[in-house]
């Protein structure tokens, strides 16, 4: 086997080659194309290395049954992807060293092209979980409109495949909940949950110093966090609410997704939460390079029209709130009671939640009997 060298092992005469203004070609180069197209082609490699973190999270999750020891491959996963993420939200700042003028230089040779045509961003949507029904509409057009002739079937192909969103779900799913014949968790749950509503109204009821109307307010919007709450202990009230798009994770997903949050702290669930952490990271940093690209159009656009024909930063807005893909796991927060008032755990269960060791019953321990 010959000796490999650093240049050729990297591919550089391609990679560095790879760079070709346009405006070098016309008698007034602009600067800061190089830029530019730097950036955006990095962004393409980083994109490239996301889906391949994200490919074998997609592997491990497709599995008919998840093997635990592979959870940390899937956490360790989604971390660097977060990490990459944060990465390309802080290549906006370089690309805010290029001014509105300096862009306006070479702006006008860049038609149609648009980032609305990068594959990759695309399939990283539909792999995370995006839904063509969620999208928003581009120019009244299928999402795939803007793609080069053939991708656009890749594209499609992506939505036939399972995505993260579908395997967490699945995953979640399968979680096992903490019912025994002298505990129900969920029963134990909803008791604690309607005494500290009770309470909260008591309190209003006896505070001096609100008037009538902010009494009648407040004691409104508590019975309506209260329902809110129901519909975690009624899945046909839940089913309800998912079908007028409120959820959309499935019922036993939210229980199992929620048990987790609340008993983070059981050595059994340290891991699943840190999945559920990093799919929010995820949603977060995919929020923030869509807001600071809208921004970033907006100082640079102003209210002109996109090089892809879009509205600029009015469909870049739109989209940073409407593409999020894990919400469920971010509104669970609203079904949060403190620590204190959470049901005592049995010893029985708290033992299977943990990492329980009976020395009587290990034959190599000096305290065995």
């Amino acid at each position: 086997m010959s000796k490999v060298h650093y240049h050729e092992y990297l591919k550089l005469d391609q990679v560095l080659n790879a760079q070709s203004p346009l405006s070098f070609e016309t008698d007034t180069p602009a600067h800061d194309e190089m830029l530019f197209i730097t950036i955006h082609q990095s962004y393409e490699l980083w994109f490239k290395q996301i889906l391949f973190e994200l490919d074998n999270v997609l592997h491990i999750f497709s599995a008919d049954k998840v093997d635990e020891a592979d959870m940390a491959k899937v956490v360790h996963r989604l971390q660097r992807m977060v990490l990459i993420l944060k990465s390309l939200v802080a290549q906006v700042d370089l690309l805010d060293t290029m001014t509105p003028m300096d862009f306006l230089e070479f702006r006008h040779l860049l038609y149609p092209a648009s980032g609305f045509q990068s594959l990759q961003f695309r399939l990283l949507e539909n792999k995370l979980g995006l839904k063509r029904e969620d999208r928003l509409s581009y120019n009244d057009l299928p999402y795939t409109a803007p793609l080069m002739k053939g991708q656009d079937k890749v594209a499609d192909a992506s939505e036939a495949e399972m995505g993260m969103f579908d395997g967490l779900q699945a995953w979640l799913e399968r979680t096992p909940f903490m019912n025994e014949d002298k505990f129900s968790f969920w029963k134990d749950y909803q008791n604690s949950v309607e005494k500290i509503y009770k309470d909260d109204l008591d309190e209003i009821g006896r505070n001096e110093h609100l008037n009538p109307e902010d009494k009648t307010r407040m004691e409104t919007q508590i019975k309506t966090a209260l329902e809110s709450f129901r519909s975690i202990f009624d899945e046909k009230l839940f089913n309800e609410q998912k079908e007028q798009g409120i959820w959309k994770l499935s019922y036993p997903a939210v229980r199992a997704a929620l048990l987790i949050e609340l008993y983070r702290d059981q050595p059994v669930f340290q891991l699943p939460f840190r999945v559920l952490q990093a799919a929010k990271d995820l949603d977060a940093q995919l929020t923030q390079w869509r807001y600071r690209h809208a921004l970033m159009a907006q100082r640079m656009l102003g209210r002109k029209v996109g090089t892809g024909g879009s509205s600029g930063a009015t469909y870049l807005k739109k989209s940073t709130e409407k593409h999020r893909v894990f919400q469920d796991l971010y509104n669970l927060t609203s079904f949060f009671v403190p620590r204190s008032r959470l049901p005592k755990l049995p010893d029985t269960a708290a033992q299977a939640l943990g990492f329980y060791f009976n020395a009587e019953r290990d034959p190599h321990s000096m305290e065995a009997k």
